[in-house]
């Protein structure tokens, strides 16, 4: 009875000591830096002669939140509160720190950062477009392009008892896949077309928002969406390279509403 004491304490002696010892590794690994760069397009219109340039920080991600947003906020509040970006709700839903992650148009608070501290992260503004001030974009004419298209519902007749215009849970589903976009932009600066034509060429968000009012059952101003659209630049030169959908952070498929439009005009 003796031994099997001696044993039992021997045994939890030694878990004890694997337990302490894994702990105080895992406090060295904790305090030992993990220093990643990132290089962030910088601009500053109050000093036009100068160049844009990508200016590198470092971060340890062991004192940093998962998300390049974490890094950014980082950034400018310990290294350097000049660096200007964009940013509100935090939770993929404003649109607002839209920008380009590692080559690729996401929303900083929804892309997570690369963990390999050996791989410099770079991040750019959205394409193609006209520069505020580092990495916040004009969207100045992306708006109006939305506004153009009048995204609210019109019709000609109510209800005559005054209640609200009913919808079939059917027609309800139709608009499942295109009232989540949030006007981000990534899908319109991610297209080559828009990049080309971005005066004239309304581009895969708002022709996703122009679906979304033509597919609506409650609207009656279907007639008049459709010649809004049909002329040579509104709408046809998009050319269904799918850009738009493969960046979408919200996993939405501008490019198949585009196709939806094209198919009611030629029916």
């Amino acid at each position: 009875m003796t031994l099997l004491v001696k044993n039992a304490y021997s045994l939890i002696s030694k878990r004890g000591l694997a337990q302490a010892t894994s702990a105080t590794t895992t406090a060295a690994k904790s305090t030992t830096p993990r220093l990643k760069t990132f290089k962030i397009y910088r601009w500053n219109p109050d000093k036009p002669t100068e160049k844009p340039e990508l200016k590198a920080y470092q971060v340890d991600l062991n004192n940093c939140g998962p998300m390049i947003l974490d890094a950014l906020l980082k950034i400018k509040n310990e290294q350097d509160t000049t660096l200007t970006f964009r940013r509100s709700c935090r939770e993929g839903i404003c649109g607002s720190c839209a920008m380009n992650i590692g080559g690729r148009n996401t929303l900083a608070c929804l892309c997570k950062i690369d963990q390999d501290e050996s791989k410099q992260t770079k991040i750019y503004p959205l394409p193609h477009m006209y520069i505020v001030k580092d990495l916040v974009p004009d969207l100045t004419n992306f708006y109006q392009q939305y506004k153009s298209i009048q995204p609210y519902l019109q019709r000609k007749d109510y209800p005559a008892d005054g209640k609200e215009v009913l919808q079939s849970i059917e027609d309800r589903k139709k608009l499942d896949g295109l009232y989540e976009c949030i006007l981000c932009a990534c899908c319109s600066t991610s297209c080559p077309s828009y990049w080309w034509n971005q005066e004239e060429y309304l581009g895969p968000a708002v022709l996703m928002q122009a679906y979304r009012w033509l597919v609506d059952s409650r609207d009656q101003a279907t007639k008049m969406r459709q010649d809004m659209l049909q002329n040579s630049m509104s709408l046809y030169r998009c050319h269904t390279i799918m850009n738009c959908t493969k960046t979408c952070p919200k996993g939405l498929n501008p490019g198949r509403s585009i196709a939806e439009i094209k198919k009611q005009l030629a029916l």
